[in-house]
Formats: C-alpha cells, sequence, structure tokens
C-alpha cells in the first residue's frame, strides 16, 4: 500500500503534465501558429488527446492552427516513430525468432 499511493500520485502528475499542451487548447493563434516542436510534441501526445477528447470536445489529436510542412512533418515523425519503431529494430526482432530449416 505504501507504493500504490506514490505510483499513483505520479502517474497523476504526469497526466496533469502530459494535458497541459494538447491539440485545441487555445495556444496556437492565426499570428503565432504551431510548428515543427508543437507537431512533435502533439504526435507524442495524441493517444493522450484522444482519450481527453472524449471528455472536452475542444480538445483535438491534430493542431488546425499550424505551419504547414514543419508542424506535419513534426507530427508524423512521432507517431511513426511511437507506433512503428525503426524498421531495422523491427527486422532485428523478428530474426531471432526465425526457425532455420536446413537440412
Amino acid at each position: 500500500m505504501k507504493r500504490i499511493v506514490p505510483a499513483a500520485a505520479l502517474v497523476l502528475a504526469a497526466l496533469v503534465l502530459l494535458s497541459s499542451c494538447l491539440p485545441g487548447d487555445g495556444k496556437a493563434t492565426a499570428e503565432k501558429p504551431a510548428g515543427f516542436w508543437a507537431g512533435a510534441w502533439h504526435g507524442i501526445v495524441a493517444p493522450v488527446s484522444l482519450v481527453v477528447q472524449i471528455f472536452k470536445p475542444s480538445i483535438r489529436i491534430y493542431e488546425s492552427v499550424n505551419k504547414g510542412f514543419w508542424y506535419d512533418f513534426g507530427f508524423w515523425l512521432t507517431i511513426t516513430s511511437a507506433i512503428g519503431g525503426s524498421g531495422a529494430a523491427a527486422s532485428r526482432g523478428r530474426r531471432k525468432y526465425r526457425i532455420s530449416v536446413e537440412s
């Protein structure tokens, strides 16, 4: 029980920190649109954004007020690396369990 309370407090603090910079929170404006680093951060917190969006519809996964290519590139880069990882690491993991059928 002594370990559960600090762990729960840490998880709660992490969720609050992650949700403080979600897309659609009003920080990006037409004068100051979201750029590469905002796109990278929004890609990292996309799963949290999806859950928060259920309770607060103004929060989105993707910031609509952005600089274009650079925001998209940062978002795409973090989403693909989080979901797929690197192709080399994925193929290395598969080779480990491959059974050789040599006679």
